[in-house]
């Protein structure tokens, strides 16, 4: 795999890793199996991509993208707390509905953005390389988002929206109202989604309405991909692992479509996904089992 390859995986991992915060939030802090995400993901996109070919600043595209993605997690929210709707169903019917609502927030199948200020361009310089400074200020944004993460989770409203999810029951009878903590959880991830979007297509220079295909399970790839290699409970592990697992997973689809003596494609890069999760899977079964034959 050339230099140049490793760090455009190094940036679209980090961008997914908004996408595992996102996820992580939603499945294993609510454990809310949202499907939203394969909809808000482009919803950032789209909304991004609009607003600067509109005229837009980049920076105020993006923001408004992320609240469209925490808009559409709390509608997801509101479906299954005020309408009583099944948890997984209501993702799926948000994520079916904002299809067309990409579309027509578009007004085509996809919107370039060569030729756009993005907030990667506002930056470049002489001074460093673009595919060595676009991956930079991805990291950027992930850590202050990681960073800012880890201390709303450890505040009151943090501790609660936790709670919510470990024990919904408890936390009823401690006075927590876990109707809007389901809200508010799922517009936080779905916002983070969206933000993965937004950058995402500033980063490719395209937004389209096929790129959200599959994002849920990319995000779940990488939260299991960090729990088996960095499993602990503690929140700030937790966090940096989902991050980590996101660029371990997109390094770990890059080298196999860039090893020619296995043969793969880009058409490829679902079966690719399914083996990795399934190895990912199986790794802490094969270490408890080890761990129960060993001599005490």
């Amino acid at each position: 795999m050339s230099w140049y390859a490793l760090w455009g995986a190094l940036e679209i991992g980090l961008i997914y890793g908004l996408v595992a915060l996102g996820v992580l939030i939603s499945f294993r802090i609510l454990r809310f199996p949202d499907l939203t995400v394969d909809g808000s993901f482009p919803l950032g996109a789209a909304v991004a991509a609009t607003l600067i070919v509109a005229g837009w600043e980049p920076f105020s595209a993006t923001l408004v993208a992320t609240l469209a993605g925490g808009l559409a997690g709390a509608v997801t929210g509101w479906l299954n707390v005020r309408l009583k709707i099944m948890d997984l169903l209501a993702g799926i019917l948000m994520m079916i509905a904002l299809y067309s609502i990409n579309l027509r927030i578009m007004g085509r199948p996809n919107v370039p953005l060569i030729t756009e200020p993005t907030v990667f361009s506002l930056f470049m310089s002489e001074a460093m390389p673009d595919y060595i400074l676009r991956p930079l200020l991805v990291l950027a944004v992930v850590a202050a988002v990681k960073f800012a993460l880890d201390w709303y989770l450890g505040t009151q409203a943090g501790l609660a929206l936790r709670a919510t999810g470990s024990n919904p029951r408890m936390a009823r009878a401690q006075g927590v109202a876990t109707g809007v903590m389901v809200l508010a959880g799922l517009a936080l991830s779905n916002a983070l989604c969206a933000l993965g979007g937004a950058l995402f297509a500033q980063s490719q220079g395209v937004s389209d309405i096929s790129m959200g295909i599959g994002t849920i399970v990319i995000g779940l790839a990488a939260v299991i991909v960090g729990e088996s290699l960095f499993s602990s409970r503690r929140l700030v592990i937790m966090t940096a692992a989902a991050v980590l697992g996101a660029v371990l997973y997109r390094l770990f689809v890059a080298l196999a479509l860039n090893a020619d003596f296995i043969g793969l494609q880009a058409q490829d890069l679902n079966l690719i996904t399914a083996v990795l999760v399934t190895i990912f899977l199986v790794v802490p079964l094969l270490r408890q089992r080890l761990r129960e034959r060993r001599p005490k």
